[in-house]
């Protein structure tokens, strides 16, 4: 089948979110074709280019999001007055009273929206908290003819896109902020939206002509997005909306992966807005993630922490299927098969180093581990991604210094510290597999942890386990680990010493996590799920353009369910021979594409 593959920020683009199970995903499914249609975050994104892409990729269209073209069109009369009935409709949604509450203190802050992927494998992505999701959030759980007001304004505003042109123009125009002023002045509007002044107006209107930028693509013609026969978005939000306009344009059935949840990030990642912004934004956020979830055939979460927050999203119980990200098994099968090979005194680290992966109480937990058991080494292994880790990494290391002094066998011998900060790829380290193969149990302190990436690969190693109970943690680990609660470092020590001191035991830990890992967590297993709702996609979606015969009329079995197993029989992309009579074979072939 022909798949319409949406990104944003990731594949084909080297580096970026969601990049490398994209890959994995289009390279394993060798039997389709793929359309990448993909956006860009940043110029410096678009220069660094492309990866190489697999021969299934037939297409690829990119659009960037940090930047939109005008195309010259000046509305007249009756465009201005079609474009200001359709965004006076989606502004007055907006600032509709929020029936829902959130509270932003109940989780802790994200990382990447991208939870899950395993681009990065030196630690998870994502943020989420122990506690779970919070209660109804702003713009989920809504009535149904508020939803509807904002599905019509939405495509209301794409079909003028469509038809007319000029939608970026209209929206930067002070006729837009004018109508965002009047619907948050209007009576029934929310107490947030009627205390908004004109800076917050003006940043509001300048969200939303961003958020909107996708409306005026030209993939939405028949000989784009209307071409394929599903669209797979790689996340929700902005990578969404192109799918949703095919779904309303031509039909396409949708079908959307989130490892990490982007309302959620959202809500989380704009504490310096006013009330009244950060009001109209999580509506406008609440509204295109609840609509997304309403159209799409499939939605994939990563893990339970996001589809639980999915749940109260809006999206419906029966259409979520829950997706783990898939991993590269083959780089630890080694060390898995070869537990012996591990230093049985030595604790192993390994992630991007940061504060939310709390090194600070791994350090007065080691404290711990070394009174109870002197002989043991701790082997952080990882970098810092920015200046805000360069400062904490620095910080862990004077850490370090103060509770472990150097340590001498002699008074002739140089002292050696118990604590070591390494990073992939040098000589003791070459790959990450040497890192598990380090020590006998692997370590995870994190406070904050989307889907614990790092974890699976100590599971694919063999390594018995001791982590904090976030995000995902528990999920994954199974009973296969020892699990903690976080910043209690004196738990975290006992657990470590508790699985030093018995070798049996962590034998038997490390080979169940193994098993666990294999069977759930690989590459393949996640390949098989997609190509799986791929097919019940298309079994679910009617005939979108019927087969013709040399009457005009309708073709009854024209295309049958057969025509979309791989295979080289069919005469055609999609219509067999025998189903069409010879005189109407290009008539039907040319409505069937």
């Amino acid at each position: 089948m022909r798949i319409g593959l949406l990104t944003e920020g990731g594949f084909p683009y080297l580096g970026g979110d969601a990049g490398l199970w994209c890959d994995r995903l289009v390279r394993g499914l060798g039997q389709h074709e793929f359309d990448v249609y993909a956006f860009s975050r940043s110029e410096a994104q678009e220069d660094a280019g492309w990866a190489p892409l697999p021969p299934q990729v037939a297409r690829v269209r990119t659009a960037p999001l940090w930047a939109a073209e005008d195309d010259g069109v000046v509305h007249g009369r009756r465009a201005r007055r079609r474009f200001m009935e359709h965004y006076g409709e989606l502004a007055a949604v907006l600032c509709a009273p929020d029936h829902g509450s959130f509270d932003a203190h109940a989780v802790a802050l994200p990382d990447a929206h991208a939870a899950g992927d395993d681009e990065d494998h030196r630690g998870g992505r994502g943020g989420t908290h122990p506690g779970g999701t919070p209660g109804p959030l702003p713009g989920a759980g809504r009535a149904a003819p508020e939803a509807d007001r904002f599905a019509n304004a939405l495509y209301g505003l794409a079909e003028l896109a469509r038809d007319e042109g000029g939608l970026v123009t209209a929206l930067r125009s002070e006729p837009a902020v004018r109508a965002l002023e009047r619907a948050c002045r209007a009576p029934g509007a929310g107490r947030a939206a009627r205390e908004a002044r004109v800076p917050d107006l003006l940043a509001v209107a300048a969200h939303l002509e961003r958020a909107l930028r996708p409306l005026s693509l030209d993939w939405y013609g028949r000989d784009g997005l209307g071409a394929v026969d599903l669209c797979h978005a790689a996340s929700g939000g902005p990578a969404a909306l192109p799918g949703l306009l095919a779904h309303h344009f031509f039909g396409v059935p949708l079908l959307v992966t989130e490892y990490g949840v982007r309302l959620r990030t959202h809500y989380l990642t704009r504490p310096d807005a006013s009330p009244a912004v950060r009001s109209l934004l999580a509506a406008l956020h609440g509204r295109l993630a609840g609509e997304t979830y309403r159209r799409a055939t499939f939605v994939t979460p990563g893990n339970t922490h996001a589809r639980r927050w999915q749940e109260r999203c809006g999206a419906d119980r029966a259409k979520l299927r829950t997706v783990y990200p898939g991993m590269n098994a083959a780089p630890f099968a080694e060390v898995g098969e070869s537990p012996e090979c591990a230093d049985p005194h030595t604790l192993v680290w390994a992630g991007r180093i940061e504060p939310a992966k709390d090194l600070v109480s791994l350090l007065h937990a080691f404290a711990d581990v070394r009174k109870a058991e002197p002989r043991t080494r701790l082997r952080v292994v990882g970098a810092p991604a920015d200046a805000e880790g360069t400062a904490y990494l620095a910080h862990c290391r004077a850490l370090a210094a103060h509770l472990f002094p150097d340590e001498a066998d002699g008074p002739h011998a140089v002292g050696d510290n118990p604590v070591s900060f390494e990073e992939i790829g040098g000589p003791d380290l070459p790959t990450p597999a040497d890192a598990y193969a380090a020590g006998a149990v692997t370590v995870l302190s994190s406070v904050v942890e989307g889907f614990p990436v790092g974890l699976v690969e100590a599971m694919f190693s063999g390594r018995a386990t001791v982590s904090t109970d976030v995000g995902a943690v528990v999920e994954v680990i199974g009973g296969t680990g020892l699990v903690v609660p976080p910043r209690n470092p004196r738990a975290l020590a006992e657990a470590c010493v508790s699985l030093l001191r018995d070798p049996a035991r962590r034998e038997r830990l490390g080979a169940a996590a193994r098993a666990r890992a294999l069977e759930l967590f690989t590459v393949e297993q996640n390949i098989a799920a997609f190509n799986g709702l791929y097919l019940e996609t298309v079994a679910r979606t009617p005939l979108r353009r019927p087969s013709l015969d040399d009457t005009g009329g309708l073709l009854p079995f024209a295309v049958p369910a057969e025509a979309h197993v791989p295979g080289n029989w069919t005469a055609g992309r999609a219509t067999p021979t025998w189903a069409r009579p010879s005189a109407a074979r290009a008539t039907a072939t040319e409505a069937v594409r």
